[in-house]
């Protein structure tokens, strides 16, 4: 595998804007207004990297068919597994979100994340 990109710092204003939703997650609530930047796809689609932002608010996330790696770059948000205790990430954690992962995501300030997701 090839790196097909130049690692740089991506600003809010370069990222892509959306809705949060389908195939996602399920927004449980008010729309969360989400911005992304996907520069780095492997040769065979299997794994991607990139920044995610999104505004507070609540959904459901069930990582069925990929799992998710991330390090918070800012905000917070409480992560709670399915029969799980509520996990809180914040500036500086990590969290690791393997395939068959299920539960939900309580952002409560504007989140910025560093993602890679991997498929099987």
């Amino acid at each position: 595998m090839s790196i097909t990109f130049q690692p740089r710092e991506l600003f809010a204003g370069e990222l892509d804007e959306s809705l949060l939703g389908q195939p996602f997650a399920d927004v449980l609530g008010d729309n969360i207004a989400v911005r992304m930047s996907v520069p780095f796809i492997s040769d065979d689609s299997r794994i991607l990297s990139g920044v995610w932002e999104a505004e507070p608010g609540l959904s459901r996330w069930e990582f069925l068919e990929r799992g998710e790696a991330i390090h918070v770059l800012e905000g917070r948000m409480v992560v709670t597994e399915d029969g799980g205790e509520p996990v809180i990430l914040q500036a500086g954690t990590a969290a690791v979100f393997p395939i068959g992962w299920q539960g939900t995501w309580e952002i409560q300030e504007r989140f910025r994340k560093f993602f890679v997701i991997f498929n099987s």
